[in-house]
């Protein structure tokens, strides 16, 4: 697992130990970002499940100029500051231990918005459907941004959730669903 492109490009990244979390493979985060940008000229982005923090770091890399970092697994945050430290991206990240609707709320009450939410969530726990009507309720996510949300592949999404449109939907192997949402 590494750093695709950018000022990072090829900087080795960090797993969290154990069977919790599902890293995003090369392959695929080379797809999203070829799908969303593939470079950005700052913003906020929020990755609300970060396991090891791989979407957000590459973001980061490509371009973002802050983002935020969520998870509830003590392994997975502590994978996250590391591999931000090997980055030199602490400055312009946070990162907080909590699980994923009252992190969207504390979010909410401090006003932010969002040109990227990154969704991946332990395929066994997925409550995707939930998230993105909440994020749409509580107005994250930037005019011209994007939830990215990638999901096992016997989940099936609506192309319509609240405000946001599919815009994009890619299937990879017999596991793995990428679908992009915009505002309509």
């Amino acid at each position: 697992m590494r750093v695709i492109a950018g000022e990072c490009k090829g900087r080795p990244l960090k797993a969290v130990p154990g069977t919790s979390t599902r890293p995003t493979t090369d392959k695929i985060k080379e797809s999203i970002f070829n799908m969303i940008g593939p470079f950005f000229e700052g913003g906020i982005g929020l990755d609300l499940y970060g396991g090891s923090g791989g979407l957000g770091l590459e973001a980061l890399s490509r371009g973002m100029e802050h983002f935020i970092f969520i998870d509830k697994d003590q392994k997975a945050i502590h994978t996250i500051k590391e591999n931000l430290k090997q980055c030199n991206y602490e400055e312009k990240a946070e990162v907080f231990r909590n699980d994923a609707k009252r992190a969207l709320k504390a979010l909410h009450k401090r006003e932010l918005q969002f040109e990227m939410i990154f969704l991946d969530p332990p395929y066994a726990k997925q409550m995707l459907l939930k998230d993105i009507e909440e994020i749409d309720k509580l107005k994250l996510l930037s005019p011209d941004g994007s939830i990215v949300a990638e999901y096992g592949s016997d989940v099936s999404l609506p192309e319509q959730i609240g405000d946001f449109q599919q815009v994009r939907q890619e299937t990879y192997g017999k596991t793995t669903t990428i679908s992009i949402y915009r505002r309509n």
